[in-house]
């Protein structure tokens, strides 16, 4: 089957390709196979998903000499899908699709976590379950926004050490009205896709969890509305009715993150293989590095450079994709 005969809408290819249980990917065509690939996994997921982003992918494989076969296509969170089992995980491709201009989300992943089998996702707070920095709209009603959110930035890049940013943030607030916290409570927006990615995965027999370098204050807001496993924050310390401009306790940061999965995987008896970690920011790359799948979504380029799977044009509903995926593997072309 020449890829330029297949159908526009992706619905359709199952009625074009009904000859063969499997399909290998070359540029020009769709070529029929008796036996599936699973050495590593190749997922594209998106609206504008299409034929053409099929042969951009084929041409980057053919140059890497890595074979890949198609598995019929699915909707999970209502966004088109398709896998493709390779015959080896290569880190080039990786970052070959990285570098390429797409509008969709593609990911080269070695191995993926299921939805089939329990599970444990972690996640940050700021800017990964909800679209704000609590610590800078804190800092912008007591009347300091610039000068705390230029600190948030460069350490969301990894050009601050997290603890000593947070430290000098925090010290900023000293005398804020303890008020401000419940009036940045109040108009938090929730990242999209989050009620359905925490309500797919509890389903599913999935833990969920927030690890976060921002503040208990808003972690526990979260916990009570999603029924979240777990929350480990930050506490910042209160003296009457006014912040200190302290945090009290040790600070999450990065280290802290990585333990907090682990920790957490072992309690509730969970593989390593079927956690999750997702952020957005350096601090995260270290709980990302110890999951069985890192995800960064709206990430910082550093982040994005190191993460294993990239949401770039998704929000937590991209997660439900990744996990989702791999029950693609159970089905044949021949018997969708």
């Amino acid at each position: 089957m020449l890829l330029s005969q297949l159908p526009a809408a992706l619905s359709e290819w199952p009625e074009c390709l009904h000859s063969a249980p499997w399909w290998q990917l070359t540029p020009q065509a769709l070529l029929p196979v008796a036996q599936p690939l699973d050495g590593a996994w190749l997922v594209l997921f998106g609206k504008p998903l299409a034929t053409h982003h099929l042969a951009r992918l084929a041409e980057l494989l053919a140059a890497q000499d890595i074979q890949a076969q198609l598995y019929p296509p699915s909707t999970p969170a209502g966004v088109p899908l398709l896998l493709l089992g390779t015959d080896r995980f290569s880190p080039e491709l990786v970052q070959l699709l990285k570098a390429e201009a797409w509008d969709i989300d593609i990911c080269h992943l070695s191995a993926l976590p299921t939805l089939s089998e329990p599970g444990l996702l972690v996640m940050d707070m700021d800017s990964t379950a909800i679209q704000i920095e609590c610590i800078d709209e804190i800092a912008r009603l007591a009347g300091v926004g610039d000068q705390v959110a230029a600190v948030t930035a460069a350490a969301m890049q990894g050009k601050l050490e997290f603890s000593d940013s947070l430290r000098n943030r925090v010290a900023l607030l000293a005398g804020a009205p303890v008020t401000i916290l419940d009036e940045v409570a109040a108009q938090m927006p929730w990242m999209p896709g989050l009620q359905l990615m925490v309500d797919t995965l509890k389903q599913a027999g999935w833990r969920v969890a927030i690890a976060s370098g921002g503040f208990t204050r808003f972690a526990g807001e979260l916990q009570q509305a999603l029924g979240l496993d777990a929350i480990f924050a930050n506490e910042l310390a209160v003296e009457g009715a006014q912040l200190t401009g302290q945090v009290s306790g040790r600070i999450v940061d990065a280290s802290v993150k990585a333990d907090v999965l682990q920790q957490l995987a072992t309690a509730f008896g969970i593989r390593p293989a079927q956690t999750v970690a997702i952020g957005d920011g350096a601090n995260d790359l270290k709980m990302m590095g110890v999951a069985g799948l890192g995800i960064a979504i709206h990430a910082k380029p550093l982040v994005r450079a190191q993460a294993a799977a990239t949401l770039n044009h998704h929000d937590l509903e991209g997660v439900i994709c990744l996990l989702g995926a791999l029950a693609c593997r159970d089905r044949r072309w021949d018997r969708s």
